[in-house]
């Protein structure tokens, strides 16, 4: 693929998707080589975070120009994943915005150089609150680094800008350090999925996480059912009445003897078009996969993709059926 030609009379010889992948298989190989790295020194930072959350206290995130828009990055992952963090703006922190900084917090500071003017500047005034400095740099044997507690080496062999001067694979490796130490304090802290719902409540993923299945699925009069003696036709009946994709197969006791779906039924069609009097019991998948009435509806996302199914049957503690769940009513709930 070439370039077609630009302004006056510029032609460019240049193949800009072998150009692409270049830059991507630059920063992979950085982050390749990072990860190679990785030592006991992200497990004292894990550490500190861990006390400084434990005590009451929160993360300040520190950076200039491309650093600190990464930190911006790192500090809202943190917060989405219940690891309260701030950003202090090194500009304005001379001139008041020190107030946020409290004595117990925990202070990650990004600089590539680890020699930036701003950061040297400010770090006096930083330590004058009882505070422990994680740092996130390129250059390990730096002015910042040899007075922070912890350091974590984010240097890359050269940036993937053909002039290895725009940060780019060095910017990529500071926001995957971060994203590493905040996946990984997630872990050491116990964070589940409902408490990825508390700070998540809005859109499809909010609604996934604090969703039950009980508040979604089919159930009582909108419940297909007929029992294992009954026919292919009284089982597509039942389903056309609410509309449903599948019908539950009950046994004499009003357990659970398995699913038909309109798959079967389109599948079983081509083999022998005239089951429609033939005992579904016959046709039916046994044991079908079901879910806990009790669970988040995220868990049947998950099953259902998993699975490739497109119904799942929701039965009570005991086991018993008490509803149906269809992909159809997902989409209605923008649950997906």
């Amino acid at each position: 693929m070439l370039a077609k030609r630009v302004g006056a009379g510029l032609s460019w010889d240049m193949d800009y998707v072998t150009k692409a992948r270049g830059v991507i298989e630059t920063e992979i190989d950085g982050l390749h080589r990072m990860a190679g790295r990785l030592d006991g020194r992200i497990i004292e930072a894990v550490g500190i975070l861990h006390h400084t959350l434990d005590h009451r206290g929160k993360i300040v995130v520190v950076g200039v120009g491309k650093s600190g828009n990464i930190g911006h990055k790192i500090a809202a992952t943190f917060n989405s994943t219940g690891a309260t963090a701030v950003v202090l703006d090194s500009q304005n922190a001379l001139h008041g915005d020190l107030g946020l900084l409290s004595d117990g917090d925990a202070v990650l500071v990004l600089s590539y150089s680890g020699e930036t003017r701003e950061l040297l500047d400010l770090l006096p005034f930083i330590k004058r609150f009882d505070v422990k400095l994680i740092t996130l740099t390129g250059n390990p044997g730096s002015t910042l680094a040899r007075l922070s507690e912890v350091t974590l080496d984010t240097s890359v062999e050269r940036e993937a800008c053909p002039l290895n001067l725009a940060p780019t694979s060095s910017s990529t490796a500071m926001l995957v350090m971060g994203d590493a130490l905040a996946m990984v304090l997630l872990e050491a802290r116990g964070f589940t999925e409902e408490d990825f719902a508390r700070y998540h409540p809005g859109g499809s993923l909010g609604r996934a996480l604090l969703t039950r299945v009980s508040d979604i699925m089919r159930s009582d009069v909108d419940l297909p059912t007929v029992p294992e003696e009954a026919d292919v036709f009284a089982t597509l009946d039942a389903m056309h009445r609410v509309r449903a994709g599948a019908c539950l197969i009950l046994d004499a006791t009003g357990g659970l003897a398995g699913i038909f779906t309109h798959g079967d039924f389109a599948r079983s069609f081509r083999a022998d078009p005239l089951l429609g009097g033939k005992p579904v019991a016959s046709l039916m998948t046994r044991r079908p996969i079901t879910v806990q009435a009790d669970a988040l509806a995220v868990e049947v996302l998950r099953t259902l993709g998993q699975n490739r199914i497109d119904d799942i049957i929701v039965v009570d503690a005991a086991g018993k059926p008490v509803g149906l769940i269809d992909t159809q009513d997902l989409a209605r709930l923008k649950i997906v």
